[in-house]
């Protein structure tokens, strides 16, 4: 039912006439998004997704270079993509929205607690692209279950030194934790330090093993 739901939202956002722009003006800060970047979405929302920087820039009172690194920095950001569309043996370049969407919902899912929102940017930061809504949405059952912003954090953290950008990883560490009893930053400390004097690991080194087997 949730998934529906966030689906439905998805479709909601990228009607393009009505709400976006609207949810932009309220929320382009939140996901690191320039005053200049803010028109050059609205713009593209509202045209014709085909890739021609010489006619935004005539059409938008842009200059060309402006457009171009609006393009690139929205592009780092994972908040557009541009994407080879062929018709038979015509291809064209697109530019694909999907990321802003995605960000935007997951702003929507629940926009009254900041907490996610915090989380889900770190999230961001440490993966390197966008979270999918569905993403968003385990990030907030973890919150919902109980799991503290900063015990989340730290099983992010940890599976980052161990290679593993998903949420799979990090779910397993979270239910690890709490078989053990772990609930902050002090008990995953205190964790720690058993492990180290058990096993003469470094403490420089103490962050980089495998929480799943410790024993």
């Amino acid at each position: 039912m949730v998934i529906i739901m966030t689906e439905k939202l998805k479709d909601i956002l990228s009607y393009r006439d009505i709400l976006i722009p609207r949810v932009l003006f309220f929320y382009y800060n939140k996901i690191g998004i320039t005053s200049d970047e803010l028109v050059f979405l609205v713009y593209l929302i509202n045209v014709d997704l085909t890739f021609n920087p010489k006619k935004i820039s005539d059409d938008v009172g842009m200059p060309f270079n402006k457009v171009m690194e609006c393009m690139d920095s929205l592009s780092s950001k994972g908040i557009i993509k541009l994407e080879i569309k062929k018709n038979g043996n015509i291809r064209k370049e697109v530019v694909s929205l999907d990321g802003l969407y995605d960000k935007l919902s997951c702003l929507l899912i629940d926009e009254k607690e900041e907490t996610k929102t915090t989380i889900y940017d770190s999230f961001i930061s440490e993966f390197g692209r966008s979270l999918s809504p569905m993403e968003c949405e385990i990030i907030g059952a973890w919150l919902d279950s109980g799991y503290s912003e900063e015990t989340i954090l730290l099983a992010l953290k940890d599976a980052i030194w161990n290679g593993a950008k998903h949420l799979r990883y990090i779910d397993k560490i979270l239910s690890e934790w709490s078989k053990k009893g772990i609930k902050t930053a002090a008990d995953v400390e205190k964790n720690r330090a058993n492990f180290r004097k058990k096993k003469e690991v470094p403490e420089a080194d103490i962050l980089n093993y495998d929480w799943l087997n410790d024993e």
